[in-house]
């Protein structure tokens, strides 16, 4: 077990401090550990705990595309889409500010960085139209788009002027300039890149829970803790005694504990990533600043000369491993390049490099829209309980579009014991599973 704590100096007589358990260290994980840390009261001793054997990034959320809009190409802005947006980029604020302290000067929250070792780069998303039906759709989403993410409307002439050679086949294509990129291990942890000097500090979201604990721990009394273990939970009531609440964040690894198996309506679904780069041989590269692109594959763009390009979908896979076989690769390559050619003719011009994969916890489709599940899982447990017990999963292949919002609601109905303060949408999965 490896152990990395921060926390104020002890103190022989300090009152018994809340005790909080996170189990996951992904975008719901970290999300509910600031939120908590944010939210519980400055004269209050707390100390949260968080749990995942993989480390910080370690699961799904550390190979997420990082494309960040509040649109659906099937519906309408999603659900409760304002809230989650505008929690997301002040999150994601957060983030860059702990790693450059001077990036929320005077309290604004305007993001982007234009350099390839980016952690949140505001370059924007570009959507041709791929048949009629998208055309309408995507149309429809123009007319109701939100205030803080607007959708353009843009022929192929001033498409191509975003990304040359783009491919328009109806001659119209959906640009979102306020749209996010974001490179998801970098704005968790950058524990893959420990082995690069430049790098070494730049823990973004965690580093800035490491700073809220410093900052609210006014004294030896009233102090925060944090304590990240590298470690397993096999089964929920192994942590009834130690904490007051214990909120589960582990994505779809949480329907492999005991307590919750067969019981969560989750469908687990694995995707494929593959990073590509332009050889040395061909002098054009990407625009340094063009849009990603969405399509039947997307093209989250990291340089002008790195390209991320996803993503598969194998449904009922149980396969938790980032890791990528060769045979893999090649069968999500042959899957995804031919897609991504029909609207990015150029990538074919590009070399494959690595692969990565996550396990996503998809949840089931509502009048809502797919919405993640939250709330308080008591009743899945047998016997008397000692603590409460809060589940938070299901974020499908929208984390970070939700993560902040609903890691700050989970947070309050911690805090406050109080279950009624997450929307009835949320939590109805668990009328229906009884």
């Amino acid at each position: 077990m490896h152990i990395y704590k921060i926390s104020a100096s002890s103190h022989s007589q300090s009152p018994k401090p809340l005790r909080y358990a996170v189990l996951g260290a992904g975008f719901a994980g970290l999300s509910v550990t600031w939120h908590l840390l944010q939210h519980t009261s400055k004269e209050s001793h707390v100390c949260i705990d968080i749990y995942d054997d993989a480390g910080i990034g370690g699961g799904a959320s550390g190979v997420s595309g990082g494309l960040l809009h509040p649109y659906s190409p099937k519906v309408k802005p999603l659900w409760r889409s304002m809230e989650c947006w505008e929690e997301s980029l002040k999150l994601l604020s957060i983030a860059e500010a702990a790693v450059e302290p001077n990036k929320l000067n005077g309290g604004s929250q305007e993001l982007g960085h234009d350099s390839d070792d980016f952690i949140v780069r505001r370059r924007g998303i570009v959507r041709p139209a791929a048949s009629l039906k998208n055309l309408d759709l995507m149309n429809e989403n123009a007319q109701n788009c939100l205030a803080g993410c607007r959708i353009e409307s843009v022929d192929k002439e001033a498409a191509e002027r975003l990304v040359p050679n783009l491919s328009v086949p109806c001659n119209l294509a959906f640009y979102m300039p306020e749209a996010v990129n974001v490179h998801p291990q970098r704005y968790l942890e950058l524990n893959f890149l420990l082995f690069f000097p430049p790098f070494f500090d730049h823990q973004a979201l965690y580093s800035a829970c490491q700073d809220l604990v410093k900052d609210t721990s006014v004294s030896d009394l009233h102090r925060k803790e944090l304590n990240l273990h590298k470690k397993t939970v096999n089964n929920l009531l192994e942590l009834s005694g130690e904490y007051d609440s214990v909120i589960v964040c582990m994505g779809a690894r949480a329907a492999s504990l005991p307590e919750l198996s067969e019981r969560l309506p989750l469908r687990t679904c694995r995707g494929v990533i593959a990073h590509l780069q332009l050889p040395d041989d061909i002098r054009e590269s990407y625009p340094q600043h063009g849009p990603s692109i969405l399509s039947d594959a997307w093209l989250a763009i990291h340089g002008p000369r790195d390209i991320r390009l996803g993503s598969t979908w194998e449904w009922k896979s149980k396969n938790y491993s980032q890791n990528v076989t060769v045979e893999e690769a090649l069968k999500a390559l042959e899957e995804l390049l031919p897609k991504a050619s029909a609207i990015y003719p150029g990538i074919k011009n590009w070399d494959y490099i690595a692969a990565k994969a996550g396990l996503r916890a998809m949840p089931p489709l509502t009048s809502h829209g797919s919405l993640p599940l939250l709330g308080c899982i008591d009743e899945y447990l047998k016997g008397k309980q000692t603590c409460k017990f809060w589940l938070f999963t299901g974020l499908g292949s929208r984390g970070l579009l939700y993560h902040a919002w609903l890691g700050k609601l989970i947070a309050q109905a911690v805090v406050s014991s109080n279950e009624d303060v997450i929307p009835s949408e949320l939590i109805a999965w668990k009328s229906r599973m009884k």
